[in-house]
């Protein structure tokens, strides 16, 4: 065989393919690094001229004069006027006069007023004053509630063929010390509103309504105990819009939905006009990461029916104290609220679905609004689905991208796979030190008790925990890629590989959300499939092979999930920054830095990336480290105080308190008496008043009794929640209080039935609102009371706690307790009981000296005082 000469020209052409590549492949040039602050004061702006302003927005108030012009529209003036006169009411506690006379009263006054222009041709409207007594458990808790008051109203239409009816909650009382107004007289006056306008028009409904004004929420979730278990129009109730606050005002959030009832969003998703909902705050509060409860919990559990949990938001700050006050809500609150429910009642009040829920109860939705502008959703198999699929297309272009790569450059692609793994495990480094940096400062923030410099300032996380992210994630890269530069890929396929193999962590992270059925993996998912959207035009383009025309389809469809994952972030921090004012026993840093790292994940994986374009990027990334040193320092100085007057308080509990320790003996001689002020710090910096109350003043910290020989320490505990903060809380020595309210404790009966059993029946008399913790001692079990059996059935570890308050009714509290013995000798005592009555709403039993104590706190505190006392006996 004769060999053929080699064609010139083809060598000529190879030749020349060939340098050409290598010009690629040794292409380093970048951008002046003058343009680094442009592009990062892009995204600034975008936040903040976007996202931010998209959460706030608000629709007009509409005035009555806009109803003349549209009949039907829900019309927030009126609310407003309605809601003025509500709250001047005042506080509004169970028990008081305030609560079951005047709200009472104000209530069905304006009830009266909307029947009388009702059009009672088209509905049938019956009014009801519930007054109910029972006791159910409550997380630990047995709550006892006694002559609690609702005032419920039910509409039906004259032609209904059904007796399915909707439910629509609300609650009219209020915590001690505040008028509640937006807690929840606000949603009470949307209520009113939403009643009106549907029996004033000709608004057609296939089933009835419920509105159920409930006065005992914050006693807590009494009112609607005695409703859904007591009330005959409850067995009729199909599903249930529980209405709430945890601020005041703004936007309202679902955050939770069904159970199951996929039907419940279906119909949230055609008709909600302002939405703001994801399946995110749902599984956060499910998981128990909202240190709350509403009455949702009760119609679900109790009622067995499935609904909508929504609750309004915005200054979380003043929930539960006396700045929750009628002038701090948003006028456009009304009426974005008011748009919304009217819509939900109509389409909930139509749908053929509340015949019989149980016939669409199966399945789950995954839902989310983006920045207010529209909603998404669809049920949970098929977001299984997509996320699949996104997950599989997500590999094949990462595959795709790299093969095509090893054609582009003449580079072997097993060449290209190693530094595809070298950039992984770069990429990964980087992350990890960035989380690692976020937690270390959030435990030694907290060690250095300086916890919650953000609270009243925001932009304290941006240096705190955004900066060590963006630092970590940025320097690894930025170092390797300046100490490659005589060898490897050019700098633009570096960058790409590096955000594939970013994209390909969160695939996998995907995908493990996916096998444990966690519907919040939509976030993720939505993260890589964007990102695999720029990928695949700049590959359709052929823009990848230039040095930065890449980066236009790049940027481009990063804009959308930016903006997405940031009003996620801001979204959570209006929500959670307030909450971390009432929460003590965990790391409040942690949280927050931990969600930050989650969300600079989200949102800057694919641009921090990009800083390694610029000349000197080492240096313009440590900028990011040199600003979280600073703002640690920062975090000591009084400009990071984390309190402020009025708008951001550090919340504490005082009660005037007498205290009375009987022996245990056959007389109950008293062992000592003293009193003082039990002061209850909820948050994480307990410590902030030692030195204002202590120093150079009269009060001193009384010592601490053994809490192995009196009931929590002698404490007199108002609710459950005050048990998570014993550990922080004090007493301080003072004069005695005004006696005469102090509980009494009465032996009614004592038998035995035989040699290894006692029966004692108590009769407990006094305030209105009183605590009673149940201790066996001496080898003795409690294996039967008067309450719900459930904690003795479900082994809650004792002191057994018994949570009772009235309304109306002021009757004794009479109940039994069985003991067991594994002997016949009874010759010690059976029990301890501590009883602590509290008076959290006469003020006038307020005498000066405690007056006096509590003008000692700095403006900065949030003082909710009353009077308190506490009595043990060992029997």
């Amino acid at each position: 065989m004769i060999n053929s000469p080699r064609n010139p020209c083809l060598l000529q052409l190879k030749m020349k393919s060939k340098y050409e590549n290598m010009k690629i492949i040794y292409n380093r040039s970048k951008i002046g690094w003058y343009w680094a602050p442009l592009f990062v004061s892009f995204w600034f702006l975008l936040f903040y001229l976007v996202v931010v302003s998209s959460f706030h927005r608000m629709p007009r108030l509409k005035t009555q004069l806009d109803e003349l012009q549209q009949p039907g529209q829900f019309i927030g003036e009126r609310a407003e006027n309605t809601l003025l006169r509500l709250s001047k009411i005042g506080p509004k506690v169970v028990g008081s006069a305030a609560n079951e006379q005047v709200a009472v009263q104000f209530l069905l006054s304006e009830i009266t007023d909307i029947i009388d222009g009702a059009r009672t041709d088209l509905y049938s409207i019956e009014k009801d004053v519930q007054i109910a007594s029972g006791n159910y458990l409550l997380w630990s808790m047995v709550n006892v509630y006694q002559s609690v008051q609702n005032v419920v109203v039910k509409l039906s239409p004259r032609n209904a063929s059904s007796e399915a009816a909707l439910l629509i909650n609300t609650h009219f009382d209020s915590v001690p010390g505040s008028s509640g107004a937006g807690d929840a007289g606000m949603m009470c006056v949307i209520m009113l509103e939403v009643l009106r306008v549907i029996t004033k028009y000709e608004t057609p409904l296939t089933y009835s309504v419920v509105f159920l004004f409930n006065g005992a929420e914050e006693n807590p979730l009494q009112g609607s105990h005695a409703f859904i278990t007591q009330h005959p129009w409850a067995q009729n109730v199909k599903a249930v819009m529980n209405l709430d606050s945890a601020g005041s005002g703004g936007r309202e959030i679902l955050f939770q939905s069904g159970p199951d009832n996929p039907w419940l969003m279906k119909y949230y998703g055609k008709n909600i006009v302002h939405p703001f909902a994801s399946t995110i705050g749902e599984e956060l509060f499910q998981n128990g990461f909202v240190p709350s409860e509403t009455d949702y919990r009760v119609f679900r559990d109790y009622g067995e029916i499935p609904g909508l949990d929504m609750a309004q938001v915005l200054n979380g700050y003043v929930y539960h104290t006396k700045y929750d006050r009628f002038n701090l809500i948003p006028r456009r609150t009304y009426q974005l609220t008011g748009d919304n429910i009217l819509a939900l009642v109509k389409a909930l009040a139509n749908a053929e679905e509340l015949e019989n829920p149980s016939k669409y109860a199966e399945g789950h939705m995954i839902f989310f609004d983006v920045l207010g502008w529209f909603f998404v959703y669809y049920p949970e198999s098929t977001g299984e689905i997509i996320n699949i699929c996104v997950c599989v297309v997500v590999c094949l272009t990462i595959v795709g991208y790299i093969w095509i790569m090893s054609s582009s450059t003449g580079m072997f692609r097993r060449r290209i796979w190693a530094k595809f793994g070298i950039l992984t495990a770069l990429q990964v480094a980087g992350v990890g030190l960035g989380i690692g940096l976020v937690l270390s400062i959030a435990l030694f923030l907290d060690a250095v008790n300086l916890p919650m410099s953000w609270f009243s300032q925001n932009w304290m996380l941006f240096g705190l925990y955004f900066c060590p992210m963006i630092f970590g994630m940025g320097i690894v890269p930025a170092i390797y890629f300046s100490r490659t530069k005589e060898h490897g890929l050019p700098l633009g396929y570096g960058i790409q590989l590096l955000m594939h193999s970013h994209c390909l962590i969160l695939t996998v992270v995907t995908v493990v959300m996916i096998s444990y059925s966690i519907r919040s993996a939509f976030v993720i998912m939505l993260c890589i499939a964007f990102y695999t959207l720029s990928v695949l035009l700049n590959v359709i383009t052929r823009a990848h092979k230039t040095n930065f025309l890449w980066l236009i389809p790049h940027c481009l469809c990063q804009v959308l999930p930016f903006m997405f994952y940031t009003y996620c972030c801001y979204a959570f921090y209006v929500v959670f920054v307030p909450m971390q004012g009432r929460e003590c026993n965990t790391n409040p840093e942690i949280l927050m830095g931990f969600f930050t790292a989650l969300m600079v994940l989200l949102f800057a994986p694919f641009l921090v990336p990009l800083l390694c374009l610029f000349r000197k990027s080492k240096t313009i990334i440590s900028m990011f480290g040199v600003c979280t040193i600073l703002f640690i320092i920062l975090a000591a100085t009084p400009i990071a105080f984390p309190y402020a007057e009025k708008t951001a308080p550090q919340r504490f509990f005082a009660v005037h308190t007498a205290r009375t320790f009987h022996n245990a003996d056959r007389a109950s001689t008293v062992n000592h008496t003293d009193s003082g002020y039990f002061v209850v710090p909820v948050d994480r910096r307990p410590h902030t008043l030692d030195d204002i109350l202590f120093e150079n003043t009269n009060y001193s910290k009384a010592a601490t009794i053994d809490c192995d020989s009196e009931i929590m320490c002698g404490y007199p505990i108002y609710s459950s929640r005050w048990l998570n903060a014993v550990d922080n809380s004090y007493f301080v020595t003072g004069p005695e209080p005004n006696k005469d309210y102090l509980p009494t404790l009465s032996i009614i009966d004592k038998s035995s039935s035989n040699a290894q059993s006692i029966k004692f029946t108590l009769e407990i008399a006094g305030p209105d609102h009183t605590s009673i913790f149940i201790q066996p001692v001496n080898g003795t079990r409690l294996v039967d009371w008067t309450f719900t059996k459930e904690p003795l059935e479900q082994n809650v570890k004792p002191p057994y706690y018994v949570y009772w308050s009235y309304a109306l009714d002021p009757t004794p509290l009479q109940f039994s307790m069985e003991f067991e013995h594994d002997s016949d000798d009874w010759t010690g005592s059976s029990f301890r009981i501590a009883i602590m009555g509290h008076r959290t709403h006469h003020d006038m039993y307020i005498d000066e000296e405690f007056r006096e104590f509590l003008a000692t706190f700095p403006p900065w505190a949030h003082v909710s005082s009353w009077i308190g006392s506490y009595n043990s006996w060992e029997l």
